[in-house]
């Protein structure tokens, strides 16, 4: 239990429940570490709606969506698993109509139930007397509850059932009090819930949860690496959406590089898969990465001019110069973000995400995917690492200028490819993989400075061809597009230096 629900209040939950016949009593808890006295037992009646889609997919992603009044935190609920004790809570106030669902709340759990309509599933009314744990100086340990349910299912069709659980949750005490609080209890007859939460047993674990894929090793196939890497990179992409539609910090890099990574993986392992499926996936994705990355891309670029001014001599920056460059970039900005947002409320995303979720559920593996990894996943890196090498010969003939500006570009993104196959590659014991993807990696960063470099110099030639308001003065523009160049030119040295001196050597088979 938490503070009113009457503003908006998030908070980390770390509980543990535990299955309990009927006429089981409860012990006394006066010997806990820590525990300084028991609080007078509160009675509270709690009734609790709980929301989800017609097929349940937040209970099959572990999430619980609820509108619950009758206790101190009377609210709507969003709780996300962290851990099998732990849970992210996101709370909001009741508001006024019991079926209208917190805006803050859906757009948590939008990447999960996507376009379909969020209906209530169950009702859960329960007696529950709950007893706080305290230690000396009075503050809350814990609160032990002893619950009597009855849920009402109400999908797919209305069913009852009623059951008895008793709940520890941590408030300022540790896990320590925990464990030794699950000791006390299961010798007086509780057992650890069979179930992760109360939904959980009142739809009797209907809803399939997608199978946590087990790290793949040295004896597994091909294929199994392959489906690991996919499942572990979308939970990854689950976890950022949500983060992009709040404008969290960082949130739209680490999606991106979800939804690259998930491209990287079918195109490597393209032979393992039914083509016109890797294929139209990797179209999708392709698609709503570049949904996305014109605003990242300019908040990386309004970042990196803003600290090349910063660090011009005062008498060398000329006209309002920032006040320029920041004007440009605040209406594109707000106006790709908007687009970005779109996005991902479009049904082509959706679709998106049911289609990498059948990929999951029925992968469509050719036969070579059976074979063992050790045998097929070293041939597959091979051919990147020849892919690589092969984009760095072709940027050393490439003519200076826009042309061996590409040139690298490309291979940047081989490396990038490359790093991400390592990884995938990492786990079933490939011994390179750990220093392919290490290299692959430097080469990636050097190469990205030499692109923002590109970019950066681009936006000061148009932006200079374009000033044509009082004041300004072109020389700032040409000394910044200058530096620009040099900083280009250093990171092509480096990349250079380190690919003799051995990023090549680190390339071997």
């Amino acid at each position: 239990m938490t503070a009113s629900g009457a503003t908006t209040q998030d908070a980390v939950e770390i509980e543990r429940k535990f299955d309990v016949d009927e006429s089981t009593s409860l012990p006394a808890f006066d010997g806990l570490p820590g525990v300084f006295r028991v609080g007078a037992p509160v009675e509270l009646e709690l009734d609790a709606l709980y929301f989800d889609t017609e097929d349940l997919a937040l209970a099959a992603s572990r999430i619980t969506l609820r509108r619950r009044s009758g206790g101190e935190d009377d609210g709507w609920h969003l709780k996300t698993l962290v851990d099998s004790d732990t849970r992210q809570e996101f709370h909001e106030p009741l508001g006024s109509d019991p079926e209208t669902i917190p805006g803050r709340l859906l757009r948590q759990v939008r990447v999960h139930v996507r376009d379909r309509a969020v209906i209530p599933v169950v009702r859960l009314r329960s007696r529950r007397i709950v007893h706080r744990l305290f230690d000396a100086a009075g503050g809350v340990l814990a609160e032990v509850c002893d619950d009597r349910v009855r849920a009402d299912g109400l999908v797919p069709e209305a069913q009852s059932h009623q059951w008895r659980e008793w709940e520890v949750e941590l408030i300022g005490g540790d896990r320590n009090l925990l464990d030794a609080a699950q000791v006390l209890l299961t010798s007086s007859g509780a057992q650890p819930s069979a179930h992760a939460s109360k939904l959980a047993r009142a739809l009797r674990d209907r809803p399939q949860t997608l199978a946590e894929s087990s790290r793949p090793d040295a004896k597994s196939s091909a294929g199994q690496v392959l489906l690991a890497y996919v499942a572990t990179t979308l939970r990854m992409l689950w976890t950022q959406d949500p983060r992009v539609r709040a404008d969290e910090p960082d949130s739209v890099h680490q999606f991106r590089v979800a939804l690259r990574r998930l491209r990287s993986a079918l195109r490597t392992f393209r032979p393992l898969v039914d083509h016109e499926v890797a294929d139209s996936l990797w179209r999708e994705l392709t698609w709503m990465a570049g949904t996305l990355g014109v605003a990242r891309d300019l908040q990386v670029l309004h970042d990196r001019i803003g600290t090349l001014i910063s660090t011009e001599p005062l008498e060398l920056i000329l006209g309002p110069v920032s006040t320029r460059i920041d004007e440009h970039f605040v209406a594109e900005l707000l106006a790709t973000r908007l687009d970005g947002l779109t996005s991902l409320d479009d049904t082509r995303y959706f679709r998106l995400l049911d289609a990498l979720d059948s990929f999951l559920a029925s992968p469509p593996l050719s036969g070579q995917a059976s074979k063992p990894a050790r045998h097929v996943v070293p041939d597959l890196i091979a051919r990147e690492v020849k892919r690589l090498r092969a984009r760095v010969r072709d940027s050393e003939a490439a003519t200076p200028g826009i042309t061996r500006d590409r040139a690298l570009h490309e291979v940047r993104k081989g490396a990038k490819r490359l790093r991400y196959a390592a990884d995938a590659a990492a786990p079933v014991g490939h011994r390179a993989a750990s220093r392919l993807a290490a290299a692959a990696e430097e080469i990636q960063s050097l190469l990205g400075e030499h692109q923002d470099s590109v970019a950066a110099r681009a936006l000061l030639r148009r932006w200079a061809g374009q000033s044509q308001q009082p004041g300004d003065d072109l020389f700032s523009y040409g000394r910044l597009h200058a530096r620009e160049e040099c900083a280009a030119k250093d990171a092509e040295e480096r990349f250079r230096r380190a690919w003799k001196r051995h990023i090549r050597h680190s390339l071997r088979k």
